[in-house]
């Protein structure tokens, strides 16, 4: 597979970018070749406490969450931050496989299904510059739009979740896919079902029994939240208002929020809704809400409380004191390298210097609690099942392992290298400016 642009295997890395290499030799060593491909092994450390008796677990997954799609997105980023071209090999091989298999996908989500597919095949395509990629998202979007379905009160859609866990990520997916392949049929496809989505917002008010997005969580802490919660509801239907400029969206999303704000605690300038801090179900994902808003409205009272809501989670004193709200947990779902995605994109998006010093403290914390004893890269051990704290385990995959630190490290170092840009592969719920330097700098009349 090509060796490493890495100093030596015995050294720590001591940087963003080194770190994130380290992450990729770890995740190469899960890769399995067959006939259609490279997938990766989700949990493969012998020695995470999640793999059963007998050996690891023979897990694969195409997903953006914790399988192929995902470290696919990984390995483009870390293609253009270290200029290797081995790991557009690593990349090429990944989406080999998506477009050989993404028949085999009954759902249609975007962080567990087809959605997802769809998105690291367009990426792949447009990176590796090869038109077969591109078909396979086409013909995958287009089978996605087939199987929409209509429902009782009027509205189509695909699983009947409205959340970001469901038929709302199928809707941002949709749309990035209309953008990215030129397709308006998408978006139409898009903006009928959120228009379903919008009528049924205020169904999301009520506590029900379901899983959540996270498993870390328990279904009652889901509402606030963003995968499966009302936050990242109104963040799609602010999102669907900034695409269309239908107020109906706009007025959907401001009831969402105004749910959200009124299970917030505000303690002096921060504020928290629920007791967890990451992305999946805290801060770090209602923080986007608030932010997409903004980015949408120009509402200045939007962006004041996603900067309440950073605030909070500074003042909680995670990660570097573990918390209700951050536990034993790095990844991108529910620990750290979210709130590093959250403070890079706060500094994007404000310029303000404060977010991108704590991205950097967090970091620091996040690679010197890497394991690499072995010299096959680094791995993070992490209990992200909350409701198993003794279940530990080190997973290769974008929202829950390897490949969604290294990505949020990726996108920390190209931070301020404007004199270096590269293109930063953000999904479709993150809200941020995708570039490396402050939106504002760019707002600057020259001279």
């Amino acid at each position: 597979m090509g060796p490493d642009p890495f100093r030596s295997s015995d050294e720590r890395a001591e940087t963003p970018l080194t770190a994130a290499i380290m992450a990729g030799r770890w995740i190469r060593t899960a890769a399995v070749d067959d006939e259609s491909g490279r997938r990766w092994r989700a949990n493969p450390d012998p020695h995470g406490r999640a793999t059963p008796p007998g050996g690891p677990a023979p897990l694969y997954s195409a997903s953006l969450h914790s399988g192929a799609a995902g470290i696919v997105l990984f390995f483009l980023e870390l293609a253009a931050g270290t200029g290797q071209d081995a790991y557009l090999e690593d990349a090429r091989a990944g989406a080999r496989y998506l477009a050989s298999t993404w028949r085999r996908e009954a759902d249609a989500s975007l962080h567990h299904g087809l959605a997802g597919v769809v998105l690291a095949l367009t990426e792949a395509g447009w990176a590796l510059g090869e038109e077969r990629f591109e078909s396979a998202a086409l013909a995958a979007a287009d089978r996605i739009v087939r199987s929409a379905r209509g429902f009782d009160d009027g509205g189509i859609g695909w699983s009947g979740d409205v959340t970001l866990r469901g038929d709302g990520g199928v809707v941002l997916g949709l749309l990035r896919a209309a953008a990215a392949l030129g397709v308006p049929a998408y978006e139409e496809m898009a903006v009928e079902a959120g228009r379903r989505i919008a009528r049924l917002t205020a169904r999301l008010t009520a506590p029900r029994e379901r899983p959540t997005a996270c498993p870390a969580l328990s279904a009652e802490a889901a509402p606030p939240g963003f995968l499966a919660g009302t936050a990242g509801t109104a963040f799609l239907l602010a999102h669907l208002y900034g695409a269309t400029g239908e107020e109906a969206f706009l007025d959907a999303a401001r009831r969402g929020a105004a749910l959200v704000r009124a299970a917030g605690v505000l303690t002096g300038e921060s504020a928290t809704v629920t007791d967890h801090l990451g992305y999946c179900s805290g801060s770090a994902g209602i923080a986007r809400m608030f932010y997409e808003l903004y980015r949408v409205s120009g509402d200045g009272g939007d962006l004041e409380w996603a900067m309440r809501l950073a605030r909070g989670v500074r003042d909680s004193g995670a990660p570097f004191r573990q918390t209700a709200g951050l536990w034993n947990v790095a990844c991108q779902c529910c620990g750290t390298a979210g709130l590093i995605e959250l403070y890079v994109g706060l500094w994007a998006a404000t310029g303000e210097q404060e977010h991108l010093e704590f991205a950097r403290r967090l970091a620091d914390h996040l690679i010197g609690r890497a394991t690499g004893y072995d010299g096959r890269g680094y791995r993070w051990y992490q209990a992200y099942r909350r409701h198993r704290p003794g279940e530990a385990s080190a997973d290769t995959g974008y929202l829950t392992g390897a490949a969604g630190i290294g990505a949020a490290l990726l996108h920390l170092d190209a931070a301020g290298q404007a004199d270096r840009p590269r293109r930063v592969i953000l999904l479709p719920d993150n809200p941020f400016p995708p570039i490396p330097m402050p939106a504002v700098a760019l707002r600057r009349p020259a001279g």
